[in-house]
């Protein structure tokens, strides 16, 4: 029988009583709160981290394959440099499965000596064609600029079906091109234009030198909540800005390209580029293309980290608070345990023993407290958030379990070790004065 741990229970029994209690009541919902707070704040954290990047991807895709130019990292070119569609990637590339890589070896963001073979969490999930031409929509009631993106029937509507407000999706498989035009809510707010509404939209011509107009039918209205974009894109049938360009039925702008999982990010884009196309093509991902958004996605990383920081350190002070009343609260039992033969470290460890019952007791309250209120937010929304500050109208979600876990694990390992330097006190109580002490 571990005899350390055995008299530990029967402290943490004993205490049930004593005029501690209160104090380990205290330390107790002190690590519960600070567990539930850090449980709360990375899964806020992690879903909106993962909702952004995933409206972002999915109107845009994750990479996009152009011709080299002064403006191949623009979402919106001035001038779109025509590419020939007809090239071997096209099918290619929506064959990729997961790349094997070599990656570097680290630790605790360091970076080790040597590489080894990793392998991406997926493939290429989808492949399509794009086009985009700035142009200025024209109502009797107003003018707006926008930036009219042209989609082929390749397009993936998986993403943009969820967000359908009123309307139906471009119909794309006709002979013809067509004159419809897909805008967002804020932009038909703006018009004071509604479903089967039509408006003249504004180009520069094919040579530059003047401009023409050309008249489209609003056939659905979208709202995917990322207002830059949705204030700033429409909708249309890649066809039509074919002509209205003068290119030929094989020339578009680019290739957009959809990955399985966002974290093969970069291998990916590096794997296309290096294998997949040809040199007089350039392929970026949305990360080089959107630096500050994403800059500002990464920065959350940094708040995450502070939260976690200031929630550990709490805990810590106030189980080495607790502690210190333990310690003082049985300075006879110190003493009796000393007399008989026993070692300063084997009572440190009684109290190490209890220290850590009570923090798990604080982990299992912080738990139900925290996974509870992620769950409610979840599933309620009851925390609403500015859609045109933060691209989202309420708190995402994202519960990991790994996360979790870790969150246990680090917590219990931090404060317990924290928890050695005061049981240092032990050492400094005499057998005999601690006997005779009331």
């Amino acid at each position: 029988m571990n005899l350390e741990y055995f008299i530990a229970t029967k402290v943490a029994e004993a205490n049930k009583q004593s005029f501690s209690r209160m104090i380990i009541r205290i330390a107790i919902a002190a690590i519960a709160v600070c567990l539930a707070v850090m449980i709360g704040a990375t899964a806020m954290i992690s879903g909106f981290k993962k909702e952004i990047s995933t409206k972002i991807f999915g109107f845009n895709g994750h990479i996009q394959i152009t011709a080299h130019g002064p403006n191949s990292r623009d979402l919106a070119l001035e001038t779109n440099i025509p590419i020939d569609k007809d090239q071997d990637f096209y099918q290619s590339v929506a064959e990729i499965g997961r790349v094997i890589y070599p990656a570097k070896r680290g630790l605790f963001g360091l970076e080790l000596p040597g590489e080894y073979e990793a392998t991406t969490k997926g493939g290429v999930k989808h492949i399509q064609i794009y086009a985009t031409k700035p142009g200025v929509i024209k109502t009797k009631e107003a003018i707006e600029g926008i930036v009219i993106k042209g989609i082929g029937a390749d397009y993936d509507w998986e993403f943009m079906q969820q967000f359908l407000q009123s309307g139906k999706l471009l119909p794309l498989q006709s002979e013809k091109a067509e004159r419809g035009i897909m805008i967002s809510q804020q932009t038909a707010d703006r018009l004071d234009v509604t479903v089967g509404k039509k408006f003249i939209v504004y180009f520069k011509d094919a040579g530059g030198n003047g401009q023409i107009g050309r008249r489209l039918t609003v056939t659905g209205i979208f709202k995917t909540g990322l207002v830059d974009f949705d204030k700033g894109f429409a909708l249309v049938d890649i066809r039509f800005l074919q002509e209205l360009n003068k290119w030929t039925p094989n020339q578009v702008g680019g290739f957009e390209i959809v990955l399985d999982e966002i974290a093969d990010l970069e291998v990916m884009t590096e794997h296309i580029y290096l294998n997949e196309i040809p040199n007089h093509l350039t392929g970026n991902n949305l990360k080089k293309i959107l630096p500050f958004l994403f800059g500002w996605l990464d920065f959350q990383d940094i708040n995450e980290v502070v939260i976690l920081s200031m929630m550990i350190a709490v805990c810590i002070i106030n189980m080495i608070t607790a502690l210190l009343i333990l310690i003082l609260e049985r300075t006879n039992m110190i003493g009796i345990l000393k007399a008989l033969g026993a070692t300063d470290w084997s009572i440190r460890k009684i109290f190490l023993y209890h220290a850590a019952y009570i923090i798990a007791l604080g982990l299992l309250y912080g738990n139900l407290l925290g996974i509870g209120f992620c769950l409610l937010e979840d599933y309620f929304h009851f925390i609403k958030l500015s859609e045109e500050n933060y691209y989202l109208s309420y708190a995402p979600i994202n519960l990991e379990f790994f996360t979790i876990a870790a969150l246990n694990m680090g917590t219990l390992f931090l404060t317990v070790a924290f928890l050695i330097i005061p049981t240092y006190l032990i050492t400094k109580i005499s057998p005999v004065k601690a006997i005779r002490f009331n």
